[in-house]
């Protein structure tokens, strides 16, 4: 398993697995799968392109109740393994380890049904560690949900201890979450 800079040369897999029902958007589900599916129709190098935004240069994130919130500065890569695999995620703020309220975390991922329970969450997460102490964190912060133990195990394999219980602001469901918290020493 590897992660990868999206590319157009990966992007046919990518499409497939959108089609397929998976999303790289484990909040919004198949909304946020159909609205990429457009954006990659209307223009695959824009698309592309705007997987990596680290100076928060893009368009505004929607969030599950339809609001629309500054983006962060951040990047998907995705998982690969000889096939498209899932995607993770980073975002952050500069010279802060602190999110806005609407940010539930600094990393998220998704991997696609046909590749789970091979490991890839828990090595995808491992890697981009290294990179979000590269951008000058100290820690950061996961959430999941109650139910979601798999989740739950692949942020505790990479050091992630339960940081707390809480309940996700009514724009992002209204649900209770956990919150990990991974300190990026010797990582």
């Amino acid at each position: 398993m590897r992660l990868l800079w999206p590319s157009r040369q990966y992007l046919p897999e990518y499409i497939d697995a959108l089609k397929r029902g998976w999303s790289p958007d484990n909040m919004r589900g198949q909304a946020a799968a159909d609205e990429e599916l457009a954006r990659i129709a209307s223009d695959p190098d824009e698309f592309v392109t705007s997987l990596a935004d680290v100076e928060a240069r893009g368009e505004p994130i929607t969030l599950p109740d339809g609001t629309a919130v500054p983006r962060l500065p951040g990047y998907r890569k995705w998982i690969w393994d000889g096939e498209f695999c899932g995607s993770i995620g980073l975002r952050w703020q500069p010279g802060t380890e602190a999110l806005p309220p609407y940010c539930l975390g600094h990393i998220g991922y998704s991997v696609v049904p046909w590749k789970q329970r091979r490991g890839y969450a828990t090595a995808a997460l491992r890697v981009i560690l290294q990179e979000a102490r590269d951008v000058g964190l100290r820690y950061v912060e996961l959430t999941t949900d109650p139910d979601n133990v798999a989740s739950q195990r692949v942020i505790e394999a990479n050091g992630g201890v339960l940081f707390e219980e809480f309940i996700k602001p009514a724009a992002l469901g209204g649900q209770p979450g956990l919150r990990y918290r991974i300190h990026l020493t010797g990582v």
